[in-house]
Formats: C-alpha cells, sequence, structure tokens
C-alpha cells in the first residue's frame, strides 16, 4: 500500500491548479471543470469541487480484495475506490488500478 494522492476542496479548479504551479512547481496532469490532478516529485495533488468529492486521503491498494465492506464506485479513469473515515472522521479512499483486464471484473478499465 501507498499513498496515492490527498485531494482538496477548492472553489475554482482552474484559478487553484494555476496557483500550485507557480507557487510550488506542480505540474497538470489532468484538469477540467470539476476536478485537476497535479504531480510534484512523488507527491499528488487533487483539486476537487465540494459538491464532487470530500477532502481525503487516498491509500492505493494492490487488490479489490483489499477494500472494506462497501460500495465500490468507478472514477473516469477506470479505478476502483471505496471511502470510507478513519476513527476521527476523516475520509480516507482506498483506490485501486487495474493494471490487466482479468483485474476488473466489471469492465471499467481502459488500457492503451
Amino acid at each position: 500500500m501507498k499513498i496515492d494522492h490527498i485531494a482538496i476542496n477548492v472553489s475554482n479548479i482552474k484559478t487553484s491548479s494555476e496557483w500550485y504551479k507557480n507557487n510550488f512547481g506542480f505540474t497538470i496532469e489532468y484538469i477540467d471543470e470539476t476536478w485537476a490532478m497535479l504531480k510534484c516529485e512523488n507527491t499528488k495533488l487533487a483539486l476537487t469541487l465540494p459538491n464532487q468529492h470530500p477532502n481525503h486521503v487516498a491509500i492505493e491498494v494492490s487488490s479489490l480484495k483489499d477494500f472494506p465492506e462497501g460500495k465500490i464506485k468507478y472514477h473516469r479513469d477506470g479505478s476502483a475506490y471505496l471511502y470510507c473515515k478513519d476513527p476521527d472522521g476523516n475520509v480516507v479512499e482506498y483506490i485501486y488500478y487495474p493494471r490487466e483486464v482479468e483485474d476488473d471484473p466489471f469492465g471499467y478499465i481502459h488500457l492503451p
């Protein structure tokens, strides 16, 4: 397991993306009107709108079997995710990136 990204809510995706780029050297890996994924060295920062996703820490797991009980959902890129809360109410996202078509029982994977 490893930390995949930290997600914070912002009021304007483009403005905040440019701010992190200009002030800290983040590169913009993806951006649209509802979210952006930024990267600086080995750290990824997701910028989301408050009505899209909660502030959270995403932990990448190696298998869907590592998820706790709950409804697994899928991001646009085919990654599987499930939110839960730690004992203090902080949101933690389990995230899994299928490596092969066989790893994705629901057919959401998008291989290049």
